[in-house]
């Protein structure tokens, strides 16, 4: 009985390895199945990289490491080309036609040493490129040196590229201290040094205030060099070195020579317009595209009395516009629901440059207010004072009225004749004698002139001939007098005489009847043309 408990424990055990060893071998064979098996495992010598189109199937350790070193991005077939197009010029566009000549051979430039050669072939849908020194032999067994040659022309045009850039560009370490500068910088550099002395080591720095850290995050911060005429501005930006201690940087300083003089060019303009504005007798108020008070210039102050503590507040035009009228400064509207409506139509007008009013305030003065807009949807309002243009205007009016009112209370016909015939006064007694408004007559190229509507009106006489020529008359003339005779038989007196400015005043007078005992009073008419 206990060797049989013996034999079937054993039987267990030999089961159990029987399995394992089953398990193993079955995960093994799948790793084998499911790792890459290059056809250039174990090759330790060549340049050889295999491409399905833009998919690098197969390559050599040599040829990976040379496509691997120094990029960061980029597919496989984007970095060889990177690689070996500089040191091959031409290899892309030989290799645009490579599936229709199924080969081809390549030499390096002159300056690369040793010359290498490539060959690019099309076998099987799969292009085979080939890099071999010019003796036609491969490169040493674990020897990278294609790879090297790469990296060391690819450094040779980094080196002369930077040395080459028109701004200093230079590195600090941890500690603020320049460890490597481009020419540019080392140009600056030594023209700061005095007469006869040369640059030594540690380097010195070009800038005279030091750059603070992180100003690259931020934004550029504006350092000059030089001194008077001769200062160069530059626009100084920062990088951290990666993998190295905290501190250390690149440095660039981008030349902002252009930028600094538009902006003092830009701040001279504006100081000139707020000079211009500030003697200018009009008041101005600019608001901006949110239509909040942006700028003013003084006579907006002495015009409406508005505080400069308000105006400096930025109100926007709501506010400035209830703060006018809480100053009696507004013509006052008949309920503040039209008043705030008026607003809103006021600044819609001024949006589109057809606002002009004319205000006429409760304390007797007159504005004259106009908008206009400006870019980006700012609007521009002026406001100026014409109370004295608007005296004058009156005035001007009243005495005109009055003038009328007298010569119509004269008993002759008075017509003044402008220089071009035209009828520029005439006073009741003309108007009744010639039965029309004389005023309304004009003397234009299709008009009938006022003088030959007379002529219907009278009998014939030579004495309208005589005044259209003196009306045309330019210089002294002197005055004469006629007589004609209506149409119903009337008797009337004409006296023509020069008036200033090349007008003629003309007087019709009705003659007495010839049997009247005394003088009957006539209407008199007077007519100024």
């Amino acid at each position: 009985m206990e060797t049989d408990w013996t034999l079937a424990f054993g039987l267990v055990i030999t089961a159990a390895l029987i399995a394992m060893a089953c398990l193993l071998m079955i995960t093994a064979l799948q790793r084998r199945d499911s790792a890459p098996v290059s056809v250039f495992a174990g090759q330790t010598g060549g340049t050889v990289l295999i491409f399905d189109g833009e998919t690098l199937v197969d390559a050599t350790p040599q040829a990976r490491a040379m496509i691997a070193d120094g990029m960061e991005s980029g597919g496989a077939w984007f970095r060889a080309l990177a690689r070996l197009e500089p040191m091959f010029p031409g290899l892309l566009t030989r290799l645009e036609g490579l599936q229709r000549e199924g080969r081809f051979i390549l030499c390096s430039r002159e300056d690369i040493a040793p010359p290498l050669v490539l060959r690019a072939e099309h076998l099987g849908g799969l292009t085979r490129l080939s890099l071999v020194e010019g003796d036609g032999e491969a490169a040493r067994p674990g020897s990278d040196g294609l790879a090297e040659l790469a990296l060391r022309d690819e450094l040779a045009h980094l080196r002369d590229m930077l040395a080459r850039a028109p701004l200093p560009i230079w590195r600090e370490n941890a500690e603020g201290e320049v460890v490597w500068a481009n020419g540019p910088w080392l140009a600056a550099a030594a023209a700061q040094l005095d007469p006869g002395k040369e640059l030594s080591w540690p380097l010195p720095a070009i800038f005279a205030e030091p750059i603070p850290a992180g100003c690259g995050e931020t934004g550029p911060l504006r350092r000059a060099l030089g001194q008077g005429d001769h200062m160069e501005w530059f626009d100084v930006i920062t990088r951290a070195v990666p993998e190295q201690p905290p501190g250390a940087r690149f440095c660039y300083a981008l030349p902002a020579g252009r930028l600094v003089a538009a902006e003092n060019s830009l701040r001279e303009f504006t100081q000139t317009l707020a000079k211009t504005f500030a003697q200018l007798p009009i008041g101005l108020a600019i608001f901006d595209h949110s239509r909040v008070l942006q700028m003013f210039n003084p006579a907006l102050m002495d015009l409406t009395g508005l505080p400069v503590e308000f105006l400096i507040s930025r109100p926007t035009i709501p506010a400035l516009l209830d703060a006018l009228r809480e100053r009696s400064m507004l013509p006052e509207p008949k309920d503040y629901r039209s008043w705030r409506r008026q607003v809103a139509e006021m600044e819609e007008a001024a949006a589109s440059g057809l606002f002009e009013e004319t205000w006429t305030l409760p304390s007797g003065q007159t504005w004259r207010v106009s908008g206009r807009p400006h870019p980006n949807g700012a609007l521009a309002f002026m406001i100026e004072d014409i109370s004295t243009e608007m005296s004058r205007t009156r005035r001007y009016r009243a005495d005109l009225e009055l003038g009328q009112a007298v010569i119509d209370g004269l008993p002759d016909a008075v017509v003044v004749f402008a220089q071009d015939g035209s009828v520029a006064m005439a006073n009741a007694a003309a108007r009744e004698l010639w039965e029309e408004d004389l005023l309304r007559l004009t003397a234009g190229p299709g008009d009938e002139k006022p003088i030959a509507r007379w002529r219907r009106q009278t009998a014939p006489t030579l004495l309208w001939n005589d005044l259209e020529d003196f009306i045309g008359l330019f210089g002294p003339r002197d005055p004469w007098d006629g007589e004609l005779r209506m149409a119903d038989g009337r008797s009337l007196t004409c006296r023509v005489a020069p008036m200033p400015h090349g007008t003629t005043l003309v007087t019709f007078r009705l003659s007495p009847p010839a049997n009247a005992g005394r003088d009957d009073p006539a209407a008199r008419a007077i007519l100024i043309a």
